[in-house]
């Protein structure tokens, strides 16, 4: 295992975390909040870091659990872990297949104040994002809550769904210790980040009809793929 091997988890860690960015939970509530309470872009654009830095901190720290065990288990294991460690994630990319095919997607939490139901299907397909629904009954919209309630209400809505996609990520780097998850952590953070600040930019300027059905719609498919690639990568690099 070399630098080389880190760079590559590397650089599909920041095309799951961007692209994990990409779907319209991590930005859609953030522009549809702004524009019922007319705030200004800075403002709106301060409020999604905010709530993108406890998004990234609770990942963060899931992924150090996932690392912590990884290690232990490599400990143990010994030259099984890859073969153990990749097998794990193609099931696990076999699941999120499983979940594309019977059409249940990805379920994010919902907003504060909805009047939707958990057990809902997300990602169905749609002639807009089922967030726009969710959100135009939310307290966060209304007038039932001032605006550090609306703040406080999205940070906690996106704090408690973190970047499920990214801790496989932490998985297949385990043979590279704590400097590797360091590594994936930063990227993660920049990653995640960049692409709801972009998104969300774009989507004060106007472009928020950009094909955002495509990321709800297949967001379990491109998990699972993802998960199957690292999980082939994991098993090749240990030869």
């Amino acid at each position: 295992m070399n630098n080389s091997v880190l760079t590559t988890l590397a650089a599909t860690g920041f095309a799951v975390a961007f692209l994990h960015a990409a779907i319209p939970t991590h930005w859609l509530p953030f522009v549809l909040v702004a524009r019922a309470r007319q705030w200004g872009r800075a403002k709106t654009l301060t409020v999604t870091v905010a709530a993108g830095l406890g998004h990234v901190a609770l990942t963060t720290l899931l992924g150090a659990l996932v690392a912590w065990l990884g290690f232990q288990l490599g400990d143990r294991l010994g030259q099984a872990f890859p073969w153990i460690a990749g097998g794990a994630l193609l099931v696990i990319g076999g699941y999120y297949f499983w979940r594309q095919i019977r059409g249940g997607g990805i379920c994010h939490h919902h907003p504060p104040g909805s009047s939707h139901h958990a057990d809902e299907h997300c990602g169905e397909a749609k002639e807009h994002s089922h967030w726009e629904d969710e959100m135009k009954d939310s307290a966060l919209v209304t007038n039932r809550a001032d605006d550090w309630a609306a703040i406080g209400g999205l940070f906690v809505m996106l704090t408690l769904s973190p970047c499920e996609g990214f801790l496989p990520v932490y998985l297949s780097a385990v043979q590279f210790g704590w400097r590797g998850f360091l590594v994936l952590s930063a990227i993660l953070a920049v990653a995640a980040l960049a692409g709801m600040l972009i998104f969300t930019w774009l989507a004060l300027l106007g472009f928020e009809k950009i094909e955002v059905r495509s990321f709800e719609r297949y967001e379990a498919a491109l998990l699972g793929t993802v998960f199957a690639v690292l999980g082939v990568l994991v098993i090749a690099l240990e030869h």
